[in-house]
């Protein structure tokens, strides 16, 4: 995995093609994020550098349960990648 803007626009599609919202705000957040479960809201801190950006998705990622039905096959691999979970589908 690079951290490069396109890699970063590939997990965001992740979550544009899930049930979670992604945001970016300004806030004092400890980790850099956080998820507000009942809405399926991911807020990240906006001032992060690309990497951290980065980094932040893929521990959210890892750590949300995410139906991976609704996802592109080019999202879904890259799901599979990041998270090292095996996905079913069909």
């Amino acid at each position: 995995m690079k951290n490069t803007p396109h890699f970063l626009s590939r997990l965001e599609d992740i979550f544009a093609e899930s049930d979670y919202m992604l945001r970016y705000e300004k806030g004092n957040f400890k980790a850099g994020w956080c998820l507000l479960r009942n809405t399926k809201v991911v807020v990240v801190n906006k001032y992060f550098t690309t990497e951290g950006k980065i980094n932040c998705l893929t521990e959210i990622l890892r750590t949300i349960p995410l139906d991976t039905d609704g996802l592109a096959d080019r999202s879904r691999k890259l799901y599979q990648e990041v998270t090292g979970k095996v996905t079913v589908t069909g």
